[in-house]
C-alpha cells in the first residue's frame, strides 16, 4: 500500500428533491478519482451527507404532513439508493442532522466566537404575524410595483425582469400563510469574514483552486469582505445556537461541517484516526469536488472557519461546471430535466458514466449531454472497441481450446506498449483530465483491434494446421482486453467486475507491473454491456415530462450543484428579443445609502456619454464605499422608473442567491466606462 492518505468529498446534496443527471456529473467526476486512487494502493476515504436543514426543508415537510426528521430520512434513503446504483461508491453517507454534525457546528463557532469573529446586531427582516416566522423574500408575493404581475416574489419580478424591496410589492402576501406581512427586528448573529482577508489572500495563491477560480476569488478579495450573516430565527430546522436560544445556524454554516461529521461517523465505525486528517498540523491530503455555484462558500468561508477553528484548511477545492443537455440548460418542457431514477430505469448506468468521463476535464467548463452524440460514443467505443475484442476472441478459446489460453504471448511487444501507457493514463487520472484518459484507452483499443483484424483469426479457425496462431491471437486479444479493462476500471466499475470474473482474476489493481495471463482457464463469456436504443433515450425524455409536471415545487429552486439557491431556468426568448438590449460598461462614481429601504443603494454610473442614476437592490452585499471607483454591467435602454426614492434609469446586473450572496457583475480588465457589450 502507498503511504497517502487521502479524504475526499463531494457536496452535500439538499434533502428537499431527487438526485439529476446535472447533480451525477460530480459524484460520478469524484467516484471516478476515488477509484483510481484506491486502485493505485492508496489510503483514500470518499465521504459525504445529506444536506438537510433549512426553511425549505420545514415547509416541505409542514406541506407533506410529515415531521422534517421523517422527510429527510426517506429523501436520504432515496439519495443513497440512486447512488449506489449509478456506481458511486461512498464509504460513508450520512446526514447534517447528526450529533456528530451538532458537536463539530458548535465547537467550530466557539472557537471562532471566543477569538472575536462572531458579532451580533439588530436587522429588520419581513415577518408572518400568522406563521410566526420571519420571512426570506422568496417567501413573499404580491403584484409588482413596475409591470403589475401578480404572483411575483419579494426579490424581482420574472415578468419584465424589475428588481426591488418586498417593501415595494402590491398586496404583499406571505407565500407561506397568504398573511400580510409586517417588519420586525430580530438580532443576528454574523462571522466577520474580513478578519481572514490576509490568510485567505495567501491561501487563494497557495495552489489550491483551479486558475479560473483563484482569479475570480481574487475580484472578491479585491472588493472587500462581508460579514456573514450566520444565524436564522425560530422556527427552522437546524441547530441551535449554543449562547443564543431562539436562533439557529445558518444551513450554509453546518452543511460543510457535515464533511467533519460524516467522517467522524466513519472513524468511530472503522477505528481511524479523526485528528490525523483534521488536525492543524495534518500531513494528509483534503480534497473538495464541488460545483462552481457554490465556490464562494467553499473557497472563502470554509478555509476562514477551519482556520479560525484551528482546524486544518482544504489541500485542493475542484470546482466543475453545469450541466447542459442537447446544448440548453436542463429544461422541463422539454423534458431533458432527468433524474437519476428516470435514467435508471431505462439505460445501463455505466453508459452515464463513460460519457460523463469523456467530457470531463480539470476545469470548470459546463459539459452538455447529447443524446446523438450519447448513443454514437458507447457504442462504438464500449460496445465496438472495448467488450468486442473479448466477444470475438473468446468463442474461439471456448470451442476449441476448452477456455484455456495459450501458454505463449505472441505479441510481447504489444503487451508491453499498452502497460507502457499506464503512466500516463495515471497521470490524466490524477490530474482529473479523464477525457484525455479515456482517448488514450480508445487509442489503445484501436491498436488491440488492429491487431485482431490484421490476423483475421476467423479466417484462420478455417485452416485446420493454424490451430497454434489461432490459439496465440485470441489468447492475445483476451490479454489485451484485460488490461484495457483494468485502465477503465474506475470509470466503469461494473463492466470491469465482470471482465474479472470472465478472466477467472481477483480484483485487479493498477496494471504497472502486470504479466499476461498465460495456460489460463478462463469462465464462458457472457454479454459485457449491449448498445445504447435510441427509443429508451425517446422514453426517458417522455417519462422525465411527465414526472415534472407531476412534482413542480413553485418554493424549490433548482441548480447542479445546490438546489436550495436557484428557480428553474425561465421560458426562452427569441434573439430579437435579447437584441434589445443595451447592455453598457459602466463607473460607479457615486454609492448612497437610501433612507427608509432595507434593500436599496443608491448609484451615479458613467455610461460614457453621459451619467445615470439607478437605484440597485445590493445593499445586503455592499458597503457604499466600496464601490465608487468599479466598473459594472447596466442594462442602458431600460425604461426609467419612479420609484418612492426618486427616479431609476437602468438597471445593474448581478448574480447570486441573495442576502449577502450578490455579486455584481465586474467586467475584464481594460474596459472602459461607455463600452457596449456585444
Amino acid at each position: 500500500m502507498s503511504d497517502r492518505k487521502i479524504l475526499v468529498t463531494s457536496a452535500l446534496p439538499y434533502a428537499n428533491g431527487p438526485i439529476h443527471l446535472g447533480h451525477l456529473v460530480e459524484y460520478i467526476q469524484t467516484d471516478i478519482w476515488v477509484r483510481f486512487q484506491k486502485q493505485r494502493g492508496n489510503h483514500c476515504y470518499f465521504v459525504c451527507a445529506d444536506d438537510t436543514h433549512g426553511t425549505p426543508i420545514m415547509l416541505k415537510a409542514d406541506r407533506e404532513g410529515v415531521t422534517p426528521e421523517q422527510l429527510i430520512a426517506q429523501v436520504g434513503k432515496e439519495h443513497l439508493a440512486d447512488f449506489t446504483e449509478f456506481g458511486v461508491a461512498f464509504d460513508n453517507y450520512h446526514s447534517t442532522h447528526s450529533e456528530e454534525n451538532r458537536t463539530f457546528s458548535s465547537l467550530i463557532y466557539k472557537r471562532l466566537r471566543d477569538a472575536g469573529h462572531i458579532s451580533s446586531r439588530t436587522i429588520t427582516q419581513a415577518y408572518d404575524p400568522l406563521k410566526a416566522m420571519f420571512l426570506p423574500d422568496r417567501f413573499i408575493k404580491g403584484e409588482c410595483p413596475k409591470c403589475a404581475a401578480t404572483d411575483q416574489y419579494g426579490d424581482g419580478c420574472e415578468v419584465c425582469g424589475a428588481t426591488y424591496s418586498p417593501t415595494e410589492l402590491k398586496n404583499a402576501v406571505s407565500a407561506i400563510s397568504g398573511e400580510k406581512p409586517i417588519e420586525k427586528d430580530s438580532v443576528h448573529y454574523f462571522f466577520n469574514l474580513a478578519d481572514f482577508t490576509d490568510m485567505l489572500s495567501e491561501w487563494t495563491k497557495a495552489g489550491h483552486l483551479q486558475a479560473e477560480v483563484r482569479n475570480k476569488l481574487a475580484e472578491w478579495l479585491e472588493g472587500g469582505l462581508q460579514q456573514w450573516d450566520i444565524s436564522r430565527d425560530a422556527p427552522y430546522f437546524g441547530f441551535e445556537i449554543p449562547d443564543a436560544p431562539g436562533k439557529y445556524f445558518y444551513v450554509w454554516l453546518d452543511a460543510p461541517i457535515g464533511y467533519m461529521a460524516s467522517f467522524k461517523n466513519l472513524c468511530d465505525k472503522q477505528g481511524l484516526d479523526f485528528e490525523e486528517f483534521w488536525a492543524e498540523d495534518s500531513t494528509a491530503e483534503l480534497y473538495h469536488f464541488i460545483g462552481k455555484d457554490i465556490i464562494y462558500f467553499h473557497a472563502l468561508f470554509w478555509p476562514a472557519m477551519l482556520s479560525g477553528a484551528h482546524f486544518r484548511t482544504p489541500s485542493a477545492i475542484f470546482a466543475h461546471g453545469f450541466l447542459t443537455v442537447n446544448g440548453e440548460k436542463m429544461s422541463k418542457s422539454r423534458g431533458t430535466f432527468i433524474t437519476a431514477r428516470t435514467y435508471l430505469e431505462h439505460l445501463n448506468p455505466e453508459y452515464l458514466r463513460y460519457y460523463f468521463a469523456a467530457k470531463l476535464s480539470a476545469g470548470v467548463d459546463d459539459i452538455d449531454l447529447n443524446f446523438d452524440d450519447f448513443s454514437q460514443r458507447v457504442n462504438s467505443d464500449l460496445v465496438g472497441k472495448v467488450v468486442n475484442i473479448a466477444s470475438r476472441c473468446s468463442g474461439f478459446i471456448s470451442k476449441r481450446f476448452a477456455n484455456i489460453l495459450s501458454a505463449n504471448c505472441s505479441e510481447p511487444a504489444l503487451f508491453q506498449e499498452l502497460i507502457n501507457a499506464n503512466e500516463q493514463i495515471a497521470e490524466f487520472y490524477e490530474a482529473r483530465e479523464f477525457g484525455k484518459a479515456m482517448r488514450e484507452i480508445m487509442a489503445l483499443a484501436d491498436k488491440a483491434n488492429q491487431y485482431i483484424d490484421e490476423k483475421k483469426p476467423w479466417l484462420i479457425a478455417k485452416q485446420e494446421d493454424k490451430d497454434a496462431d489461432l490459439h496465440d491471437i485470441c489468447s492475445m486479444g483476451i490479454n489485451l482486453f484485460r488490461l484495457l479493462a483494468v485502465y477503465l476500471k474506475p470509470v466503469i466499475p461494473a463492466l470491469a467486475e465482470s471482465a474479472e470474473s470472465f478472466l477467472n482474476i481477483d480484483s485487479q489493481a493498477w496494471p504497472a507491473n502486470a504479466q499476461p495471463l498465460l495456460n489460463h482457464v478462463i469462465n464462458d463469456f457472457k454479454p459485457l454491456m449491449t448498445r445504447v436504443e435510441a427509443d429508451k433515450i425517446a422514453a426517458i425524455v417522455e417519462a422525465s415530462k411527465e414526472n415534472l409536471e407531476k412534482t413542480t415545487d413553485k418554493h424549490s429552486r433548482v441548480a447542479h450543484g445546490s438546489e436550495k439557491k436557484f428557480e428553474p431556468i425561465a421560458d426562452t426568448i427569441e434573439f430579437d428579443d435579447f437584441a434589445k438590449l443595451d447592455l453598457r460598461i459602466a463607473k460607479i462614481i457615486r454609492a448612497n445609502q437610501v433612507e427608509g429601504s432595507d434593500k436599496l443603494l443608491q448609484l451615479t454610473v458613467d455610461i460614457g456619454d453621459e451619467t445615470r442614476n439607478i437605484f440597485a437592490g445590493i445593499k445586503s452585499a455592499y458597503n457604499p464605499e466600496e464601490l465608487e471607483g468599479k466598473l459594472t454591467l447596466v442594462v442602458a435602454n431600460l425604461a426609467p422608473r419612479k420609484m418612492r426614492f426618486g427616479c431609476s434609469e437602468g438597471m445593474v446586473l448581478a448574480a447570486g442567491p441573495g442576502d449577502k450572496d450578490i455579486w455584481i457583475l465586474s467586467p475584464d480588465k481594460g474596459a472602459v466606462a461607455g463600452m457596449r457589450v456585444k
